[in-house]
């Protein structure tokens, strides 16, 4: 159609350890900033759930594992989520979390859509186990919250997530904040930065 401009969706990547305290910050900054908080672990654990669902098995054995799905599956249910939802800022939470991530991303989805920066939770691993374990103790209803799936998800993002935080630092993208504190006093950090962009 002529003269219709189309938006590009605004992207901002969270990245951090399990339980670095993503998803408390990212509810957050969704209700004051007006961004639809995107988790690719809670899309492939709805996708896993689905009957019908064709990847339905390899999503459950890859989560037990802790080992990271191929990224056409991640991708496209990322850009199915973000096309249905009609809106225009996008949280995407636990993504991109290795190279293969990235390179899917750049190939499939970057050049249609502003990503505006990443947001590293940095937190003590330690800290990170004990708060996950915390979570799987009262009935977060993850299955991957238990401390063998957590080990080999903590080992996962040691030797593939870490990496791709260098590669966005590079480009000058990363805001590292302080994760270790209390979710308020985070947040305060958060808004400083979210309010650059908003």
């Amino acid at each position: 159609m002529m003269g219709s401009k189309v938006i590009r969706p605004k992207v901002v990547f969270v990245l951090g350890a399990p339980g670095a305290g993503k998803g408390t910050q990212c509810s957050k900054i969704a209700s004051e900033y007006n961004y639809v908080h995107l988790s690719a672990g809670d899309l492939l654990r709805e996708e896993r759930t689905k009957p019908d669902s064709q990847y339905g098995k390899m999503i459950d054995s890859y989560m037990k594992e802790g080992k990271i799905l191929p990224v056409a599956i991640s991708c496209g249910l990322l850009k199915k989520a973000m096309f249905d939802s009609k809106k225009e800022k996008f949280l995407i939470d636990g993504f991109p979390r290795n190279q293969d991530n990235v390179e899917g991303w750049t190939k499939d989805v970057a050049d249609h859509v502003d990503l505006q920066c990443v947001l590293f939770f940095d937190c003590p691993l330690q800290e990170c186990i004990n708060r996950c374990l915390k979570r799987g103790a009262e009935g977060s209803g993850r299955t991957d919250d238990n401390e063998e799936s957590l080990r080999k998800r903590i080992e996962t993002y040691l030797s593939q997530t870490s990496p791709i935080i260098q590669h966005y630092t590079k480009l000058r993208l990363v805001h590292s904040i302080d994760a270790s504190k209390e979710p308020d006093e985070v947040y305060k950090c958060v808004k400083k930065i979210m309010s650059k962009y908003n």
